[in-house]
């Protein structure tokens, strides 16, 4: 028979629960190494309760989505807003005058002011941002800030750069406008040009259908791409519409001048009338002017007799890459092209937080081409902005490099980007963005038509591959100079991870060190810090800069971080201050009336919904905060930096609440954006 242990050495089996403790709270180095963010204990809370919002409120929040209107709710809601009081003629608006409109009772507008004023929104708190600048405001009555207004009648000043003319955009609409760079390089360099062309198409209604261009694209067997959503082109000469045309030392033309070509080619014939007269050198070498071949196209110039110059660009007097205007841009603070965030007031923000390149949005080619007003607006620049670049996105070689001519002739830029690595969906499947990192051949036509139009630096930028594991960015990098570029962008990420996982900062140095020493490498993924800048462009010479992009939308601070080599920890205060300022030049840009309040709301929405992800210096264990921490529930120093950190729409509205005043009945929002950065599980 076996012993029985001692009763005093048996274990129990059954331990009470005050011998059980809980385990250890996580350490900040194991939060770390999960993706967590490290928040102090004394802050940390559980996350908030929230009540079953109501029809009105899950609608303001984005939560539930509204039903789908169809075209009749929609023509009749139209109907009822053209004919409501509360669209008020702009010139009796500006002066308050029913007599002041030309049109009299044919306008379409509104012209009682008396009902007007009785239906208009109480004026909002502040000052009206014309006032300030000690200005004249252009909206008059329809201003929400209109108690505000002074007896003064000095003009507001436009400090604002690369409008629309409404001539350029009558020839685009007409497919009139004539690219003889592009044309003449298109068919020099051997390329296929897929733009549609119909002979003798009306301009009424054969025209593509600029609200909507992929339902009026003629898809033709496969070539089912961005570039076939350009409107038809029209080969009737209009010699009304010619001018003389400036010279191609690539300066942007004179406002609503028309450059004087001959007509866009036929994808048969590609350039009519390209032959180069042989005896050009006795050619006048100071004539820089151009003339047309075609004498119906002279519009009244004199062609000096001793002139041999041709209307096509001569390709052996085209600019080597070394002779262009060069931007050097190492160790300059390059704020990334952002798409709905990236706007004008926001720019403009970061260039007094210490940013020194900006880049417009990206425009998509086609819709550029055919004079949409929503794309050529991506392309505006505010004087503050000194070294400015626009970045535009195609799929061919032809329809990119007319483009760069067109934006070339009718903007001013420093520099002009070419948009390889877009990762969205619509993007991708028409051909344009990370697509072409599939056909490097494609690439190289691109690049080599682009650079041959501008005297401007071209760029590039890529992502490392299109598919996660075949990196293909290196292959591009060693040729892509000769090609005609002067830099090239490397996002860190293929486009199958989008912003997933870590950004690849050991495979852009190797990129850098294949790279010829004029090409400028600049690298673009997870700067986050003036550390992590510190890391990547000191760390290696061969990496100009980089290009930060979602770190500046979460804290647009981050510039003053850099140059002043610090981790800031600033208070809710400053934080709404820089809000306010955002506030202040959308104001300026998008208006101070109903619309251009309610649309400034609605980017500040938008830009709320990155800022939620800072984490305050003060609140950290580990500093500095990297951008793919997730950040616990917690709670800030005050009531505004806890509202700050809130990831609901409802809370960011109430911010935008203490800026605009109270949200509009009806009033709805749903984040356009929805990053992945730190979402899934293999980020930790």
């Amino acid at each position: 028979m076996a012993a029985t242990a001692p009763a005093d050495v048996l274990p129990d089996p059954c331990p009470t629960a005050a011998d059980s403790s809980p385990p250890p709270p996580p350490t900040p180095e194991e939060l770390v190494a999960r993706a967590v963010a490290p928040v102090k204990a004394a802050f940390l809370r559980p996350p908030p309760v929230r009540d079953t919002p109501t029809n009105e409120e899950s609608r303001a929040s984005g939560a539930v989505p509204l039903e789908k209107k169809s075209k009749r709710q929609f023509r009749r809601e139209r109907k009822q807003e053209q004919e409501s009081v509360s669209r008020l003629c702009v010139a009796v608006g500006k002066t308050g005058k029913a007599d002041a409109c030309k049109y009299g009772a044919s306008c379409r507008f509104s012209h009682d002011v008396d009902a007007y004023l009785a239906q208009k929104p109480a004026d909002l708190e502040g000052m009206c941002p014309f006032t300030v600048l000690e200005q004249s405001c252009q909206y008059g009555l329809t201003c929400r800030f209109f108690g505000t207004h002074k007896d003064n009648h000095a003009p507001s000043e436009n400090h604002e750069i690369n409008p629309l003319s409404k001539d350029i955009q009558k020839l685009l609409w007409k497919t009139k406008y004539k690219f003889p760079r592009a044309s003449a390089q298109i068919k020099h360099l051997g390329l296929k040009e897929v733009m549609k062309i119909k002979a003798n198409a009306t301009t009424d209604d054969k025209r593509a259908d600029h609200d909507n261009p992929d339902v009026s694209c003629e898809m033709n067997g496969d070539d089912k791409t961005e570039s076939l959503c350009s409107p038809p082109v029209n080969v009737e000469h209009d010699s009304s519409l010619c001018e003389e045309m400036d010279n191609l030392g690539g300066e942007p033309l004179v406002d609503n001048s028309v450059p004087c070509v001959g007509p866009r080619a036929s994808k048969k014939s590609k350039v009519e009338g390209d032959e180069i007269h042989k005896n050009a050198a006795g050619a006048d070498s100071h004539d820089t002017k151009v003339y047309p071949e075609d004498p119906s196209l002279l519009n009244g110039l004199e062609v000096p007799s001793d002139s041999t110059s041709s209307c096509r660009v001569d390709l052996v007097t085209t600019p080597h890459l070394r002779e262009k205007k060069i931007i050097d841009f190492r160790e300059k603070l390059y704020l990334a092209p952002l798409t709905t965030v990236g706007n004008l007031p926001f720019r403009r923000l970061c260039k007094t937080l210490g940013a020194d390149i900006t880049c417009g949005e990206m425009a998509m080619c086609t819709n550029l081409m055919q004079g949409q007003a929503s794309e050529w607006a991506l392309l505006r620049r505010h004087s503050s902005e000194d070294l400015f670049g626009v970045q535009i996105c195609g799929a061919f070689p032809d329809t990119v490099a007319r483009t760069v001519e067109l934006v070339d002739n009718e903007c001013s830029f420093d520099f002009i980007d070419i948009n390889m690595g877009c990762p969205i969906d619509v993007v991708v499947n028409k051909g344009a963005g990370s697509s072409l990192l599939n056909k490097p051949m494609r690439i190289k036509g691109i690049v080599q038509a682009s650079s041959a139009v501008t005297n401007r630096p071209l760029t590039v930028k890529v992502r490392t591959a299109f598919f996660e594991g075949r990196n293909r960015a290196d292959s591009l990098v060693s040729d892509i100079y000769d090609w005609g570029a002067s830099a090239i962008t490397i996002h860190g990420r293929s486009r199958q991870q989008r912003y997933s996982k870590l950004a690849d900062w050991d495979y852009i140095n190797q990129c850098a060190q294949k790279a010829p020493a004029d090409l400028h490498v600049i690298g673009n993924g997870d700067i986050f810090s003036f550390t992590d800048w510190n890391r990547h462009v000191s760390g290696s010479s061969k990496i100009s800069t980089c290009m930060i992009a979602r770190g500046a939308l979460i804290k647009p601070w981050i510039f003053t971080e850099i140059k002043e080599q610090r981790d800031w920890d600033i208070t809710s205060g400053e934080r709404l201050d820089i809000l306010r300022d955002f506030v202040r030049f959308g104001l300026e840009h998008w208006g101070s009336d109903t619309k251009g309040v309610e649309t400034t709301r609605h980017f500040l929405l938008e830009w709320l919904s990155y800022t939620c992800r800072y984490i305050p210096v003060g609140l950290l264990d580990v500093v500095p905060q990297r951008l793919n921490w997730r950040p616990p529930s917690y709670c800030g120093r005050d009531d505004l930096e806890t509202l700050m950190a809130s990831d609901s729409a409802a809370d960011w509205v109430r911010i935008s609440e203490l800026l605009l005043g109270k949200v509009p009945e009806g009033f709805t929002f749903a984040p356009k954006h929805k990053s992945n950065a730190y979402d899934r599980a293999e980020n930790g």
